[in-house]
């Protein structure tokens, strides 16, 4: 697929309503299914998008299962993917059509406190918001069908063959990166790799205990593979999960299910006091505590990037504290979208980080609802969605 032609073809649908398929979850919990939906031209600030491949991760099925939140439907789900840009609205300078782009459900708008901050990536605008079913300019929706709107989901609905984003949530990268590969960077992998490389930090020949071995554990595992880790224990309670995690670096293995006494006793053990870094990608408010204490005295830093249920309480005693163990939150893995992820793109054309290994499943856009079966079924890692434009 040459870009050229890309641009030329598209330059005939800008400014016109986009007629294309989409895979629309009507309420909670049922079959996607594949309608063809309009989607408006991009307004100010915003960006339509071809979206070429897409992947299923597990925010998707939370928020589709709508279990715990307030369900928002008809909506388009999906926030893993890699596209080009098919036009710009009004004042639009960063990107033209043609362009290669990861959609990111966060943002940069590079004008708040927070993005001209060097520590951080919290943009005030643009901001994860799972509420939100609309647009930021205008609080309308792009999508619709037969004139009713269907809502949008963390501003990327990437189960679309078109989609429109704000610019800032969408990061320009190399078009010679493969998007079927990259496209898993817009969130698991950024997600675990950063909360190692750039908030963790182990040392080369560190030890580091990483909790949960799903999608974002194990890319915290690879950051700490990459970052020269010698020890890199893989602590789970699915036993099913460990082989898998070989591949990744992990080389040693905690079932706390396997021991009759607090898994960080079982850690600090093993270790001779604890480890240097954790990192903890569950959710589980045990966990994050684990996490925390099982870090040795004096350096121990433990990073909690799994999101806890809204009734939790994180509960130590404050001398673990003052015994100089240090606790951080991470979001994103500390990624600025628009000024880091080409970055990462980068390191992954220099074969410096892997990949190819997080993906295990792929399945044309047409059997979209078999990716979801893949996941709550516990099978691979991370699925694939061929779009057939």
């Amino acid at each position: 697929m040459g870009t050229l032609t890309n641009i030329s073809t598209m330059s005939n649908t800008a400014g016109k309503v986009i007629k294309c398929k989409a895979a629309v979850a009507w309420e909670a919990g049922k079959p996607l299914v594949i309608e063809e939906v309009e989607v408006a031209p991009p307004q100010k600030h915003e960006v339509r998008l071809k979206i070429l491949f897409t992947a299923l991760c597990h925010t998707d099925v939370y928020f589709w299962e709508a279990k715990g939140q307030n369900p928002l439907f008809p909506r388009i789900f999906g926030h893993e993917a890699g596209g080009i840009v098919e036009s710009v609205g009004e004042g639009v300078t960063e990107l033209q059509p043609g362009d290669h782009v990861l959609p990111v459900f966060t943002g940069e708008c590079k004008e708040c406190a927070h993005c001209k901050s060097e520590e951080s990536n919290m943009c005030d605008l643009l901001r994860i918001n799972t509420d939100r079913g609309t647009m930021l300019n205008d609080g309308q929706t792009r999508f619709s069908k037969d004139g009713k709107p269907i809502y949008h989901f963390v501003g990327t609905s990437t189960f679309s063959e078109y989609t429109v984003s704000h610019v800032g949530s969408v990061a320009k990268i190399n078009p010679a990166a493969p998007l079927d590969k990259v496209c898993v960077l817009s969130c698991g992998i950024c997600t675990g790799f950063g909360a190692t490389v750039n908030v963790a930090k182990p040392k080369k020949g560190s030890s580091v205990a990483i909790f949960g071995l799903g999608a974002v554990g194990l890319a915290a595992a690879e950051g700490a593979r990459v970052s020269g880790a010698s020890r890199i224990i893989g602590v789970d309670l699915n036993s099913n999960r460990f082989e898998e995690a070989k591949k990744f670096g992990v080389n040693e293995f905690v079932n706390p299910k396997d021991h009759n006494k607090p898994v960080q006793e079982v850690i600090a053990e093993m270790t001779n006091g604890g480890v240097d870094r954790s990192v903890e990608c569950t959710g589980s408010i045990q966990a994050m505590i684990s996490a925390f204490e099982c870090v040795h005295d004096g350096w121990g830093v433990a990073v909690l990037v799994g999101v806890p249920s809204k009734d939790d309480a994180f509960k130590t005693h404050p001398m673990n504290f003052l015994n100089e163990r240090t606790l951080k939150g991470t979001f994103y893995g500390n990624y600025k979208p628009r000024t880091d992820l080409p970055c990462v793109v980068e390191k992954y054309m220099n074969k410096e980080m892997e990949l190819d290994k997080f993906i295990t499943h792929s399945v044309p856009f047409s059997e979209i609802n078999k990716a979801f079966e893949y996941m709550l079924a516990g099978e691979g890692i991370r699925c694939i969605i061929r779009m057939e434009h």
